[in-house]
């Protein structure tokens, strides 16, 4: 389910989840498809980890990208839930092949330096 609310997604983002919502900053953010499909990325990855598995992994490696990093930027971007959403974002397909704990794939995989 998508809800909209500017005053839950934090600065800086556009949307976020929180298992079995969706909250977007903006309606408008419905149509963009790519973004809808990033955060229904996390959707499954929650479910695979039984959802509270999925924030007690996220926070933990959070914390060790952070001394890693020194940056909350980088620190996000190199979590491996957001390494898996933002390379297959684009593909509106990526739920339908999607191996399960995929995430796995990217613990070690090449550091996004965006």
């Amino acid at each position: 389910m998508i809800l909209v609310s500017k005053y839950l997604v934090p600065k800086g983002y556009q949307g976020f989840t929180f298992f079995p919502f969706v909250f977007l900053k903006h309606k408008k953010l419905k149509r963009d498809k790519v973004l809808v499909n990033h955060e229904k990325i996390h959707l499954r990855q929650q479910l695979e980890l039984l959802v509270v598995f999925f924030y007690v992994f996220y926070v933990m490696e959070f914390i060790v990208r952070y001394g890693q990093y020194k940056t909350w930027y980088l620190a996000y971007r190199n979590i491996s839930f957001e390494r898996e959403a933002y390379r297959n974002e684009c593909n509106l397909g990526y739920l339908k092949q999607k191996p399960i704990w995929q995430f796995l794939k990217y613990i070690r995989s090449h550091n996004v330096s965006v």
